[in-house]
């Protein structure tokens, strides 16, 4: 009776071992920019060195130096509102995987200077076909930009998406 028991536990056991549940969830937590280069799918930062800036992928925010701290904002700063995302160049930043990538920034400002143009970058996306990426939405045309409210900030950069 015990040898039957433990039979039939082993079955059972055997059984549900073979069958196995997938699973499968695709988190897409911040997709990349229609201007981002293409061929980095797990990249979380962007170092863009003529506006010395970051571009946090997850959160679709820029980070920059502002008013004394690094502020995070849906735009960039007033001065680069008219900043061609799509032709500046973009450094990915594949060595860091934190929330501050800025605690590099020294080093980082003195290898990838304002002008700095690495190896050939293609973008995702095409300038003229997404221009709903690369809108200056909520700016009226006389030039007097509405301000937007991210974290205080009143930076107007072109760099919704």
């Amino acid at each position: 009776m015990k040898n039957l028991k433990l039979f039939a536990l082993g079955v059972v056991l055997l059984i549900a071992g073979s069958a196995s549940a997938q699973v499968s969830v695709n988190v897409n937590i911040g997709s990349p920019p229609a201007w981002g280069p293409s061929g980095y799918a797990e990249t979380e930062y962007y170092f863009l060195p003529d506006v010395q800036s970051y571009y946090d992928i997850r959160s679709s925010q820029f980070i920059y130096f502002g008013n004394g701290k690094w502020v995070r904002s849906r735009y960039l700063p007033t001065q680069y509102r008219n900043y061609d995302l799509y032709s500046g160049y973009k450094v990915v930043l594949n060595d860091y995987h934190g929330r501050t990538p800025y605690t590099h920034y020294k080093s980082h400002k003195v290898k990838y200077h304002k002008g700095y143009k690495g190896k050939y970058q293609k973008t995702i996306g095409n300038k003229n076909s997404s221009s709903k990426n690369y809108s200056n939405k909520g700016h009226k045309d006389n030039g007097h930009a509405k301000g937007n409210k991210d974290n205080g900030n009143k930076g107007h950069g072109n760099g919704k998406h």
